[in-house]
């Protein structure tokens, strides 16, 4: 069994060992601060109970300190050339799984009916700036047997996930993020937590997912393309940012109908808007669809 990993020099020896090179199209940085090691499996939660989804273990740091606090782990690698050094840095934790696969393409509910008789799992996850949203999302709009996903991503991405409206973080990720989980923000990591140094800070977010969304919506799919079409062209007013949107087909007398029975002025801006006023948006244009 390799050495415990979390810090530096543990790090870097293993890189060495192995040859390893840094891999620009995954985003890989590791972590190498052992407080934020804790925090991470402090905010998850993580009990002698639960199956946790790690994804993109890296060289197995963060899956050595989930082995020691979960029942199970399950490690998702998308790296042919760090299967090897995770075979190796996790031999000897007997309660963890390694799987070669691209995340997007795994059945987590198959994942968890088969190591938690499909009950709920915890996903953890430091995870490259690009492909955040795509994994994030997918765990939601999937409808996977999730509990909490606690992960480390580019803290404006984080800062994006918690806003509310009037902030210029604020957009369609934060709705998004917000129909299906509550926002925490557990702490901010300053670059050099890391091998090799990311440019950007970043921070690690907890998004407890809800049993049913926040708000009741006639029509959840129609309301994240009104999201969309909102936030496309920011500095247009709403009503133009749905009228110009190639995904909806709402006349301009439509779109000012709606906007009206809202209660809001014909010029207000979608970034001004609640999660519950989208959802009433929503049902608006469902009602006019139908006459």
């Amino acid at each position: 069994m390799e050495p415990k990993l979390g810090s530096p020099q543990n790090t870097i020896d293993i890189i060495k060992k192995y040859n390893f090179v840094f891999q620009k199209k995954f985003g890989q940085n590791f972590l190498i601060d052992t407080h934020v090691l804790d925090k991470i499996i402090a905010a998850a939660g993580i009990t002698k109970d639960d199956v946790v989804l790690e994804i993109g273990p890296g060289i197995g740091t963060m899956t050595q300190y989930l082995s020691e606090a979960a029942r199970q782990v399950i490690a998702v690698e998308i790296d042919d050339n760090l299967i090897p050094i995770l075979k190796d840095t996790l031999n000897g934790f007997d309660n963890v799984v390694i799987i070669h696969d691209d995340i997007l393409k795994v059945d987590i509910s198959h994942l968890a009916a088969q190591y938690h008789s499909g009950r709920p799992i915890k996903v953890v996850a430091n995870l490259p700036y690009y492909i955040t949203t795509p994994i994030i999302m997918g765990l939601f709009e999937k409808k996977a047997p999730v509990d909490n996903i606690t992960v480390m991503v580019q803290k404006e991405v984080a800062d994006r996930m918690q806003v509310g409206p009037g902030s210029k973080d604020y957009g369609a990720l934060s709705l998004a993020v917000q129909y299906y989980a509550e926002p925490y923000l557990v702490a901010n990591v300053p670059p050099n937590c890391f091998l090799p140094r990311p440019k950007v800070g970043s921070a690690v977010i907890r998004l407890t997912c809800y049993p049913k969304p926040p708000v009741t919506v006639q029509d959840p799919a129609l309301m994240f393309r009104l999201i969309r079409a909102s936030f496309n062209q920011r500095r247009k007013t709403l009503q133009n940012g749905i009228y110009n949107s190639p995904d909806l087909s709402f006349s301009k007398e439509q779109i000012a109908a709606a906007i009206f029975a809202l209660g809001m002025p014909p010029a207000v801006r979608g970034e001004t808007l609640t999660l519950e006023q989208f959802a009433r948006l929503t049902d608006l244009f469902c009602e006019i669809c139908k006459q």
